[in-house]
């Protein structure tokens, strides 16, 4: 693979066109990229007519409403990825990313032109006692996000303590193969599109997959790390998604990335990671205005070197 390696970037949004037009022309501005947008159903009517639009920006016409938590967090990724793949463009790598992410360093498109055919995913093995987001069927109730003090955060955490005490109240009954090991870890990947045709060819030879996500909580952070690590890609698995984020402490903030801010610009700087979110043009728009102007998809061989190849799991 040349340094002309060409990327489809698959983006879930939600609000603030502005900031995903900033992201956007980041992401398309040397030429090699694609960008497929998935608008949440809530947000479509405000936001289609405002998302920039071009011969390598295209809006999916079909909207689902992504809900924290629930199945359709995958169905908007599958979308996204059938989408890449029915394009027939011959993408070297297939990207996901949100809306309210950014570029935060140059040279991206060259260091997966280094790697040739590794995919990237943040993610760890998963132990049978912390099972009880997959073995429990969440009541759909259930399956959304919770920021206070609130009744279904407590009668989570009762059926989390249940299960792992060997009691299970609300067994997920659908069929999963004994020999396949869970593994958790963030949504956003970035993989080759033979990879992206493998999940889509799988999920549709094999529904029984998808079934037993369906009721699961927060099934996005298993669904397609736990795909991989049991398929033929899983030697070229590498434990990282190029994201650098900053955990919240509060209680409202726990498990979520808080907001960055123009404090936060020299640790992300440092961090090396070629994305970084979550930003939100409403909470401080001159950290987006910084990198906006300083950083772009573009070709920057001095950023790559030969130790910048990375191994396997």
């Amino acid at each position: 693979m040349s340094s002309a390696t060409r990327t489809a970037f698959l983006l879930q949004v939600h609000k603030n066109p502005d900031q995903i037009n900033a992201f956007i022309h980041q992401l398309i501005s040397n030429g090699q990229a694609d960008v497929f947008i998935h608008v949440d159903k809530q947000n479509a009517k405000e936001l289609n007519d405002k998302i920039t639009t071009g011969s390598r920006v295209k809006i999916l016409e079909q909207n689902i409403d992504c809900i924290w938590g629930d199945i359709s967090q995958v169905d908007t990724t599958l979308l996204l990825l059938r989408e890449a793949v029915n394009a027939k463009n011959d993408y070297d790598y297939v990207c996901l990313r949100s809306g309210q992410d950014l570029l935060v360093r140059n040279g991206f498109k060259d260091f997966l032109a280094a790697n040739n055919g590794r995919l990237f995913f943040r993610l760890k093995e998963v132990s049978h006692d912390n099972l009880g987001l997959m073995h429990i069927n969440w009541p759909k109730i259930t399956r959304k996000r919770y920021s206070a003090v609130h009744p279904i955060r407590i009668y989570r955490r009762l059926l989390q303590g249940f299960y792992r005490h060997g009691m299970n109240i609300l067994p997920n009954k659908q069929y999963f193969p004994e020999d396949y090991q869970f593994y958790v870890g963030s949504q956003w990947f970035t993989i080759p599109l033979e990879a992206a045709q493998y999940i889509v060819d799988f999920i549709d030879d094999n529904p029984w997959y998808y079934r037993f996500f369906e009721n699961t909580l927060c099934p996005d952070e298993w669904f397609f790390t736990t795909l991989m690590m049991n398929s033929e890609y899983k030697h070229q698995v590498i434990n990282d998604n190029f994201m650098f984020l900053k955990w919240g402490v509060k209680f409202g903030e726990r498990n979520s990335p808080t907001y960055l801010t123009n404090d936060d610009i020299q640790a992300i700087e440092a961090s090396g990671h070629f994305f970084a979110r979550k930003f939100d043009a409403s909470v401080d728009s001159d950290v987006i205005d910084y990198f906006s102007r300083k950083v772009s998809l573009q070709s920057n061989e001095a950023t790559v070197s030969g130790n910048q190849a990375v191994h396997g799991l």
